[in-house]
């Protein structure tokens, strides 16, 4: 027979562990059921803010959806628009003097006023694919002082369809990692740590951890979890040694943005990202 205290005790970490189960439920419902996000159009005249979020549109990669499964049911390109851009809009505004527009947009590299835009962000780069006319607009546009930023894709299958595009964009240069003290990570906020950034699908999925589970369903891909557990910073650079495309491999700095103001969501990850995104920008807006 229990005592009044032992039943007390027993019905307190039956409600803690039932809380806690449905929490977790909670999170693996958005983890697992992404709504699809509602993803601005191309702005129909320039702005005269110095600085306009600009989105890349790209066709998926079908070889690379058949072989990791599609985990979002829509264009990758979409992932995390509708929530990552006002978010990271409102701390460009708040962090730095940069006149920065309110709106921003999705833009495609056959687009003739591409060039009126001087930054890129590119999410899933994993499933991306693009027609060589298209690399050759990119390579101009970067040649001639664009910038790029590659967010939010993991794991070394998805490296090596990054690797395939990216090369017919620069077959004559080479991918390279940044050093922690280049000048992109000190150009506005000095990045002290550099940790991994997750995405809410990794920290729900695969709880105590901060990298993304493989999704594979082919057997043709076959990947260990190191090629996943390990944040790398890479870049590409002009003939003077401007970084023109900078590259967050087993990050998702889109997420981060996203989820600021949720509570299950480390403030460390958010103040970080925002911090390197906010440097990325300044960085592609003066060289």
């Amino acid at each position: 027979m229990f005592s009044p205290g032992l039943k007390r005790a027993t019905l307190v970490v039956a409600s803690l562990l039932l809380s806690s189960t449905m929490v977790h439920a909670q999170q693996l419902a958005i983890c697992t059921t992404p709504q699809r996000p509602a993803c601005p159009a191309a702005l129909p005249d320039i702005s005269d803010q110095e600085f306009t979020f600009s989105r890349l549109i790209f066709a998926d990669n079908q070889e690379a959806i058949n072989n990791l499964g599609d985990r979002i049911g829509y264009p990758h390109w979409q992932a995390d628009c509708s929530e990552s851009e006002p978010h990271f809009i409102s701390a460009m505004k708040r962090l730095t003097r940069v006149e920065t527009n309110e709106q921003s947009q999705s833009i495609s590299l056959m687009d003739e006023r591409l060039f009126d835009f001087p930054f890129l962000y590119l999410v899933e780069a994993g499933f991306a694919s693009f027609s060589q006319l298209e690399a050759d607009n990119l390579r101009e546009y970067l040649l001639r002082g664009g910038f790029l930023l590659v967010d939010d894709f993991h794991g070394s299958y998805q490296w090596s369809q990054f690797e395939n595009w990216m090369n017919q964009v620069f077959p004559d240069r080479p991918i390279v990692e940044l050093s922690n003290d280049h000048e992109i990570f000190n150009v506005h906020f000095p990045i002290d740590e550099f940790i991994q950034i997750p995405g809410l699908r990794a920290l729900c999925l695969n709880p105590g951890e901060t990298w993304e589970l493989p999704i594979s369903k082919s057997m043709a891909v076959v990947e260990s979890n190191a090629s996943r557990q390990q944040a790398k910073w890479f870049g590409i650079l002009d003939d003077q040694d401007r970084v023109m495309v900078v590259v967050n491999w087993n990050m998702d700095l889109g997420d981060a943005w996203e989820h600021a103001d949720m509570e299950e969501y480390s403030a460390l990850y958010t103040a970080t990202a925002y911090r390197l995104g906010v440097n990325y920008v300044i960085y592609g807006m003066t060289h």
